[in-house]
């Protein structure tokens, strides 16, 4: 298993994993019709745009057989206003691949890009109802708001969590 950053050509692959592992990773959190209309078509343009879009770090785990099986995200949203901070807005994996160490490895990628950048606070969002939101505070991340927030006609609670040493973070990677 290896980590690189995706090119436009993985579209269509990181499409693929976004869908399926949201409809894992959210089933019973969001409605089946809700994750039955999710499309890997219009995943596809979404991550065409996103892989090409320059403040985007897109990085992919890929198989040795050449297989996309993860991935990760890192950019700085729009509501982030805190001087020298990023945000991990994602890191998803097919269900099979969970567990085994490789969403460590997209998290270690993301820190050193961060890292790279010079920033020293890092932010997440999560539904509180994800359990990744463990893995999140197994390496280090503090709940620091929560906020709700309506999808698929429900009101969820979303969980803003920061990481606040970069460094801290790697030295457990």
């Amino acid at each position: 298993m290896h980590i690189r950053k995706a090119t436009v050509d993985d579209a269509s692959a990181v499409a693929k994993v976004h869908v399926d592992s949201w409809r894992t990773t959210y089933k019973g959190i969001f409605s089946n019709s809700y994750l039955d209309s999710l499309s890997y078509d219009k995943r596809t343009t979404l991550w065409e745009n996103n892989i090409g879009e320059k403040d985007e770090y897109v990085v992919v785990a890929e198989t040795d057989s050449g297989d996309i099986v993860g991935f990760g995200t890192a950019s700085k949203r729009d509501t982030n206003t805190v001087d020298r901070s990023g945000d991990l807005t994602s890191i998803y994996l097919f269900e099979e691949y969970q567990g085994q160490g490789i969403g460590k490895m997209l998290l270690k990628e993301l820190f050193l890009h961060f890292k790279r950048l010079g920033y020293n606070r890092i932010f997440v969002e999560v539904l509180e109802d994800n359990k990744t939101r463990y893995f999140y505070e197994h390496y280090g991340a503090k709940l620091v708001n929560t906020v709700q927030i309506n999808w698929d006609e429900k009101s969820l609670n979303e969980l803003i969590y920061e990481w606040g040493n970069l460094n801290d973070v790697l030295e457990k990677l």
